[in-house]
């Protein structure tokens, strides 16, 4: 038995603007580690910069939210949280671009070279493109909580059959049956079923914990539940 899940995760978007400094920094942590890799990626194709020049620019970005109140400007009724910061985002680019600009003139150097228009990439591929990086975000923090999980209780067996089968069996040609993991695994077939049905609640799970921690309202979480997993939370 898997015993009882852990408490779902409090809303770190509203963590991020407690007046306790080190809630706001717990909080901060969790949305750097799921949006810092989609925020790259966007900054990256929407302003043209190299990956190093994204990295140093999301990494600014999110020290100056933590030393400020920007996320805690985020309004839950009128956009997603995602939405929201890639806003924030291009403010930051374009207000450190100014900077780095500036500093040029006065005999500095460029951090910042913007090298093509932005507004040469349609805003329908930037908002696919930072939706299925923070798709991808979530589930890779899924399954990251998921395998600590099984390592903790004891169940790597469990985890190994998920990771085989739903992991990375789709890449395969053809993909393993149960009955070929049965006799990986050493398993009644039976076995094989439930573990995979176990794992894949848990995993289910951890991806809405995951949601819960990035989303400020109820009603965002369930839209954001709705299009990950196709099912009301």
């Amino acid at each position: 038995m898997w015993g009882r899940f852990p408490m779902t995760r409090r809303s770190a978007v509203v963590g991020s603007s407690s007046p306790d400094a080190a809630t706001r920094a717990r909080a901060f942590d969790v949305l750097a580690s799921c949006y810092f890799a989609p925020a790259c990626a966007y900054v990256g194709r929407r302003w043209s910069v190299s990956t190093h020049d994204a990295e140093d620019l999301v990494q600014g970005f999110f020290a100056q939210a933590l030393a400020t109140d920007i996320l805690g400007r985020y309004d839950a009724g009128r956009a997603r949280f995602r939405t929201y910061l890639r806003a924030c985002l291009d403010h930051h680019v374009q207000s450190a671009h100014r900077d780095s600009t500036r500093q040029k003139r006065g005999g500095g150097v460029t951090h910042v070279p913007l090298e093509h228009a932005p507004d040469a990439v349609a805003p329908e591929d930037l908002d696919a493109l930072l939706h299925a990086e923070w798709v991808r975000s979530v589930f890779a923090h899924a399954v990251a909580a998921l395998r600590a999980r099984c390592e903790a209780a004891g169940k790597t067996t469990h985890f190994a059959l998920f990771e085989r089968y739903d992991l990375e069996g789709p890449e395969h040609t053809p993909r393993p049956t149960y009955d070929d993991l049965a006799r990986e695994f050493t398993l009644p077939v039976t076995q094989v079923t439930n573990h995979l049905a176990a794992m894949r609640r848990a995993f289910r799970h951890e991806v809405l914990s995951t949601l819960r921690a990035t989303t400020a309202s109820e009603a965002e979480f369930r839209a954001e539940a709705r299009d990950l997993l196709g099912v009301e939370p």
